[in-house]
């Protein structure tokens, strides 16, 4: 849900179902950064590649240039190529002044310092590269958590993708992304703004970039209105993005906002649309419970750490698909958990697993670009190996998604971490909740 620079408060989570953060004072985590994760700069961390049997791919695709647009990350299957080009992980400057200010620290010190840990960290996806025909894929929306963006999940998608699955990750426009974009037309031709991010140049001349960058509570605002206003938004963004999927598959010609390389007609009859799941983390993950309610098109949903208090409990009843909850060992609280406990039903599967020695950021990439020092001290590593706990998620995330997809696939072979049957699983959750309160 939220990114360096802000820890929990456990004490906190104990009470009122709010997000309850905490800062701690910026300097301290400037003089962190540099002395504790020395190694990032270089090639000794990185983001680990798919294992499934797909060469994997990615674009970005923006339909609808203003801020009623869609825009997504597509990871999928690709054909092999000599030297494919590896895209940053952070698009451009824009992103690390979000992630500035999400964290409450000066823009012009921490892009430097931010620049020189991950800027030259890669995704390890072909930007661009040529789709891989074979047969039809299932799809699966991703939505980020609090304060992140697109690329964040990287490891997740690229592994999805691996495996056989088109991945579309949103980049939201809620005010909940540490940054994001959109375009707005010129009133006079010839004073266009050049685009920062030289892999998002609009195709029209007539368009320049608008920032859109975290919004904070105000002074004695009400949090719930506004993560509730959120999480609708974002289910309605993410169902738009699955009709744009739609769209493709059926050989409508989509428009792309961005000048891009990428055919998207030859992803025409390539997608299982029989098979869709929605995924998310975090504040992602209460989308995915918004997303099962709205569209019957999503067959399942897997939720990551799922923070629980945008949503309005009245929607419940209306999740008859089935979910997966994901949780680390050190982020719930009783008070989330009973909410989670509150889907459950006789007739609609619910499955719920824990991940001993993992925190709340054990999910996005930051948990494999930071060294263990800094890494456990900002909460971005727990005490699991990183590469061990994503693949547990990721592998009991192929089971559960072959079991409710009714995929022909040997994800079943992972059956066994549904149900938390594992060394490093928890079955249910590591939270203790009172008698009284179920």
């Amino acid at each position: 849900m939220c990114y360096i620079g802000r820890l929990w408060s456990r004490g906190y989570m104990n009470g009122p179902l709010t997000s309850g953060l905490t800062f701690i004072p910026k300097w301290n985590w400037l003089a962190v950064f540099t002395m504790g994760n020395s190694s990032g700069h270089n090639n000794t961390l990185s983001i680990p590649p798919g294992k499934g049997p797909h060469r994997v791919g990615c674009t970005d695709l923006m339909v609808g240039h203003t801020v009623h647009g869609t825009f997504l990350r597509l990871y999928y299957p690709c054909q092999a190529s000599e030297n494919p080009q590896l895209p940053d992980w952070v698009p451009c400057r824009e992103y690390f002044n979000g992630l500035a200010d999400f964290m409450k620290m000066n823009r012009a010190l921490s892009e430097r310092i931010f620049n020189y840990l991950f800027g030259s960290c890669k995704i390890p996806a072909a930007w661009n590269a040529s789709f891989k025909p074979d047969g039809k894929y299932p799809v699966i929306i991703f939505s980020h958590g609090l304060g992140a963006f697109r690329t964040l999940y990287s490891a997740i998608c690229v592994e999805l993708a691996s495996q056989g699955f088109i991945v579309a990750a949103v980049e939201h426009r809620d005010e909940s992304a540490s940054a994001t974009f959109y375009f707005r037309e010129h009133a006079e031709p010839g004073t266009k703004k050049h685009p920062s991010c030289g892999i998002a140049k609009p195709v029209s001349d007539n368009l320049e970039e608008v920032w859109m960058y975290y919004r904070p509570l105000k002074p004695s605002e009400i949090e719930f209105p506004l993560r509730n206003k959120q999480v609708k938004q974002r289910a309605d963004e993410c169902i738009r993005a699955l009709d744009i999927l739609f769209d493709i598959n059926s050989g409508k010609s989509v428009e792309n906002v961005l000048q891009c390389d990428f055919d998207l007609s030859t992803m025409e009859n390539s997608m299982d649309l029989c098979r869709i799941a929605i995924m998310g983390h975090s504040f992602g993950g209460a989308t995915v419970i918004e997303c099962l309610c709205k569209d019957v098109k999503l067959k399942c949903g897997v939720a990551l750490d799922t923070w629980m208090f945008p949503l309005d409990e009245e929607i419940f009843p209306g999740v008859k698909q089935p979910i997966f909850f994901i949780n680390s060992e050190k982020f719930q609280w009783i008070g989330n958990i009973i909410r989670m406990k509150k889907l459950d039903s006789a007739i609609f599967p619910r499955k719920m697993i824990t991940i001993k020695g993992t925190v709340h950021q054990s999910f996005p990439d930051f948990t494999f670009l930071t060294g263990n020092w800094i890494g456990r001290l900002m909460k971005l590593k727990g005490e699991i190996d990183p590469h061990i706990a994503l693949d547990l998620s990721n592998k009991a995330t192929l089971a559960f998604l072959q079991r409710h997809l009714n995929m022909d696939r040997d994800f079943n072979q992972w059956n066994a971490l549904i149900d938390g049957k594992d060394v490093n699983l928890i079955p249910g959750t590591n939270i203790t909740i009172p008698q009284s309160s179920i």
